[in-house]
C-alpha cells in the first residue's frame, strides 16, 4: 500500500490522471449506491410480496427445504464429477437435473391440490425423485456418516414439502388428518391403566367406590327377593356394610349432596333393569300426532305444465360426441358452471340441467351431476322446497323456478 507521501507526490507529478481517478471513483460509488438502492427496493418488493404475508412456519420450512435440496445438490454435484466423469460447464449445467425436477413437481403438484383437490401423480413423483438423489448423492459418500447425512438431506425436504401440503390440503378441503385406532392412549385404556376423560384420581376413585355400593345394594336385593338362605343373605349384607362404610369415609358420602344423588342415581338404574325390556322409544323418523299431510296441489298453468313436463334428454344442446378435456379444461368448466349456478341463485332462479349445459358447453349427465351436488345447498334447497310448497312442483331438474307474482323465472331453451 503506497504511504501518504508518495499518494502525495503522484497528485504534485500528475494532476490530469489524479482528476481522472477521482471522477470514475465518484461514478462507481454513485453506481454502488444506486445498485444497492434497486437491491434493497427489490428486496422489500419481494418480501413484501412473497414472505410478510405468509405464516412464520410456512417461512421456516421453505428455508429449511431449501438448505436440505442445497445439501442434496452438493452431493450430486461430487457424483456427477467422481462417478460420471463431467468437468467444466457440462457438470455445471447437468449436476442438479433431478433436484430441478423435484421443484418443478412440487409446484405442479400444489396447483394440482388448488384446482382439483389431490396432488396427483406429481405428489408420488416428488417422493420417488427424493428418494432417487437420496441414493445417488450417498453412493459418492467416503464414510458411513456422510452416507446417511446425504440420504436424510433430500428426505426432510420431502417431508417439509408434504407436511406443507398436508395444511394446505386442510384449508381447501375443510378434512382432518386420519384417527388411527390403535394408539398409545387407547391402548392404556383398555388396560385401565388411563382414563378416557380428565378426571381426577380422588373423582375415579369416588365413583368406584359408589359403584360397588350400588352392585352390592343391587345383589342383596336380588338375593331376598330370591328367597336366598340366611347365609348367603348374611354374606351380602356384610359386603353391602362394608362397601358403605369404605365410601362414607372415603367419598364423603354423608355430607355430599352431589355424591348422594349420583349413589341414589346408580341404584335406581340397576333396580329397574327389567324396565327396558317394556321401553318404547320413539322412532326419530315417525310422525308427529298432528301431521297433516300436504294438501292437493293446485293445477297448473298451461305454459308451466308444458315447462315442467320438458324433459331434459330431448333438447339438443351440442355434439353429443364424447370429449376428452384435460384437468385443468374440467376443473374451469366447472368453475364457470358453478359462476352461473351463484348468480341465477342471486337471483331466486333455480337453473335447470339444460341452461348449466347450454351456458357452459358441456355435457348433459356433467351438468346434472352438478346440478344435483349443488341443489342440495341451503338456498337453492329453499328455492325448491318453496316451489314445492306453492307449486307442487317435485324438483326433476327440469323445472323453471317462479316468482312470488307468478312469473316463470327460467323460460323455455
Amino acid at each position: 500500500m503506497p504511504t501518504f507521501e508518495e499518494i502525495t507526490a503522484f497528485i504534485t507529478e500528475k494532476p490530469l490522471a489524479t482528476a481522472v481517478i477521482t471522477l470514475l471513483s465518484l461514478i462507481g460509488l454513485v453506481l454502488a449506491v444506486l445498485v444497492l438502492r434497486v437491491a434493497w427496493r427489490a428486496v422489500s418488493w419481494l418480501f413484501s410480496r412473497y414472505v410478510a404475508p405468509r405464516p412464520v412456519e410456512d417461512v421456516l420450512t421453505i428455508v429449511a427445504a431449501s438448505i436440505a435440496t442445497g445439501v442434496s445438490a452438493q452431493g450430486m454435484w461430487r457424483f456427477s464429477g467422481d462417478v460420471l466423469g463431467m468437468n467444466g460447464p457440462l457438470r455445471l449445467l447437468l449436476f442438479a437435473f433431478i433436484e430441478v425436477a423435484i421443484i418443478t413437481s412440487a409446484v405442479r403438484a400444489r396447483r394440482n391440490m388448488r384446482e382439483n383437490f389431490s396432488a396427483g401423480i406429481d405428489g408420488i413423483a416428488v417422493w420417488a425423485l427424493t428418494c432417487l438423489t437420496a441414493v445417488l448423492s450417498s453412493m459418492d459418500a467416503r464414510s458411513l456418516p456422510e452416507a446417511v447425512f446425504r440420504l436424510a438431506a433430500p428426505l426432510v425436504a420431502a417431508w417439509l414439502w408434504e407436511r406443507g401440503m398436508a395444511i394446505e390440503r386442510h384449508r381447501i378441503r375443510g378434512t382432518g388428518r386420519i384417527n388411527w385406532r390403535l394408539t398409545p392412549e387407547r391402548l392404556l385404556v383398555r388396560l385401565g391403566l388411563a382414563e378416557v376423560s380428565d378426571r381426577t384420581a380422588s373423582e375415579v376413585d369416588a365413583h368406584r367406590r359408589l359403584t360397588r355400593v350400588a352392585l352390592a345394594a343391587k345383589r342383596a336385593k336380588a338375593l331376598r327377593e330370591a328367597g336366598a338362605s340366611e347365609r348367603k343373605m348374611r354374606a351380602a349384607l356384610a359386603k353391602l356394610d362394608k362397601a358403605m362404610d369404605q365410601a362414607v369415609e372415603h367419598t364423603g358420602l354423608a355430607v355430599d349432596p352431589q355424591r348422594q344423588e349420583a349413589l341414589l342415581a346408580q341404584i335406581a338404574a340397576l333396580y329397574n333393569t327389567s324396565a327396558l325390556i317394556d321401553a318404547d322409544p320413539r322412532v326419530p323418523w315417525e310422525p308427529e300426532a298432528d301431521h297433516h299431510p300436504v294438501p292437493a296441489r293446485p293445477a297448473l298453468p298451461a305454459a308451466l305444465a308444458e315447462l315442467v313436463e320438458e324433459e331434459d334428454e330431448d333438447a339438443v344442446v351440442f355434439d353429443t360426441t364424447p370429449q376428452v378435456v384435460s384437468t385443468a379444461e374440467r376443473a374451469a368448466r366447472m368453475r364457470a358452471a358453478r359462476e352461473f349456478w351463484d348468480r341465477q341463485i342471486a337471483k331466486g332462479i333455480v337453473p335447470r340441467t339444460v341452461d348449466i349445459a347450454q351456458e357452459i358447453g358441456i355435457p348433459l349427465p356433467t351438468a346434472r351431476e352438478y346440478r344435483a351436488l349443488w341443489k342440495l345447498e341451503p338456498q337453492a334447497h329453499a328455492l325448491i322446497e318453496a316451489l314445492y310448497q306453492q307449486h307442487g312442483i317435485v324438483d326433476t331438474g327440469a323445472f323453471p323456478a317462479i316468482a312470488d307474482d307468478g312469473r316463470i323465472l327460467a323460460g323455455k331453451p
